[in-house]
């Protein structure tokens, strides 16, 4: 691919911010993720714009502007309901702790901001007066498919620890290989990624497990990354499964489960944890066999402190759990109505269609051992939860017949009782749903208080 046949459609919005810049005497163009983007044919989320005008500069261009970061020379420029991002050329200083430069020094040359950037496929810029500027090859490591870090990657590395992790999840995304020297010097640094924040590399972590290619995770235990972000994960890959029902290692089960179910960060970060449990409850018996009894709870619990200490979002840590606490649950189960309504009761109507999917997901990633019949199995319990829904039977406190606010009329005193006797209405309900009959449940209720001598 020749650098001059390379065009690059920028937004008007952009271009304009460019043209400004260039008809005041500075140079100006699209840098980064959106070049990259665009040359691979995708659409970029962002147009970021790199200048050798000054901040102080760029502010006085343009009538509307936001202070996003004038220390790193970044001013973003709005123009209309959008805002993009305008960054001086600048040179990095030393970094003391890995994560930020101590001081940035403003250029006048191109050519030395874009050899601070981390990879050379994000290292390219353009503007529609010079086309495409590619100094450190990243034109080259796109046509061969190669994350490589521009110039020494030890110094790279050495200035943002993320960037390790950033190379494992640009090769997932692209689908892409890192290159050797690469490789080497994430090995050789991969203990810096604990002076990084947590929230930075959850976000890393779930771009990876999203994408098209989530078994790169595979590649971060290799090169040392997970040992310092998710350890558990490790211990994983260092477990056996010597049993008819398993033909991989804990962790290789975990990563082709992982690549079972489609990119929805609840459904992969529960198939990434499902088995987390299995190093802590391992037994093997007397013919050699592997047993992890009692393995979704620990997984669970397991589950909830990583993503906790990940400093994932509740929401997502609550349905990570449940879907890793039952994801046995129709393992040797028949797809009854009560037992399919049960489930329900435990993970709502959202979770157990996802339920599904990782339990198909875990047996694919099994052995061939009775896989058909698991697999009936599951096709049972998807069409008996359809049958559920479509009956409109209840499984939960808001579709019982009868209200904490009818047992008050009953007689029951406000408290705990009310709670304890809706209980029992619903659990005779899942049982039977023919009894979620408010005339049935009015009688049964006067007869449960007075068991109680209410």
């Amino acid at each position: 691919m020749d650098l001059k046949d390379i065009k690059i459609e920028i937004p008007e919005r952009a271009n304009l911010i460019i043209r400004t810049l260039e008809e005041a005497g500075y140079e100006a163009y699209t840098v980064g993720g959106c070049v990259r983007d665009s040359v691979l044919g995708r659409e970029p989320q962002d147009w970021d714009i790199t200048t050798s005008a000054s901040p102080r500069q760029v502010k006085a261009l343009f009538r509307r502007t936001v202070d996003t970061g004038l220390k790193h020379g970044t001013v973003t420029v709005l123009q209309g309901d959008e805002g993009f991002e305008v960054t001086t050329y600048r040179i990095d200083g030393l970094y003391e702790d890995g994560r930020h430069p101590k001081e940035v020094t403003f250029t006048r040359e191109l050519k030395e901001d874009l050899r601070r950037r981390d990879f050379t496929i994000n290292a390219m810029a353009y503007n529609e007066r010079d086309g495409l500027v590619d100094l450190y090859g990243g034109l080259s490591d796109i046509e061969n498919r190669v994350i490589r870090c521009v110039g020494d990657p030890m110094e790279r590395f050495g200035e943002d620890a993320l960037r390790m992790l950033r190379a494992v999840r640009f090769a997932a995304q692209l689908g892409y290989s890192i290159a050797p020297e690469t490789e080497e010097a994430i090995k050789a640094l991969a203990g810096n990624l604990n002076k990084i924040s947590e929230e930075r590399i959850h976000t890393e972590l779930i771009k990876l497990l999203v994408s098209d290619n989530p078994g790169e995770l595979r590649k971060a235990y290799e090169l040392g990354l997970t040992a310092v972000f998710l350890p558990e994960f490790d211990r994983a890959m260092e477990t056996p499964q010597n049993h008819p029902h398993h033909c991989y290692n804990v962790g290789e089960h975990t990563i082709h489960g992982i690549e079972g179910v489609r990119p929805d960060p609840v459904l992969r970060l529960a198939m990434l944890f499902h088995d987390i449990g299995k190093p802590e409850t391992i037994e093997t018996d007397g013919d050699g066999k592997t047993h992890f009894h009692g393995h979704p709870a620990v997984s669970a619990d397991m589950a909830v402190k990583i993503l906790r200490r990940l400093k994932l979002d509740n929401d997502t840590i609550n349905k990570v759990a449940l879907l890793v606490r039952y994801h046995d649950y129709g393992t040797g189960r028949p797809a009854t109505g009560r037992v399919v309504r049960r489930a329900l009761n435990k993970l709502g109507r959202e979770l157990l269609p996802m339920l599904l999917e990782v339990m198909k997901a875990d047996v694919m990633a099994q052995s061939d051992y009775m896989r058909e019949e698991k697999l009936e199995n599951i096709r049972e319990w998807d069409r008996m939860y359809k049958e559920v829904l479509e009956k409109d039977e209840c499984f939960s406190l808001k579709d019982l017949k009868i209200t904490g606010k009818d047992l008050i009329g009953l007689g029951v005193k406000p408290g705990p009782a009310i709670g304890e006797i809706l209980g029992v209405l619903l659990d005779e309900v899942m049982e039977e749903p023919g009894k979620n009959d408010e005339v049935y449940l009015r009688n049964r209720a006067t007869e449960l208080l007075k068991d109680r001598g209410v």
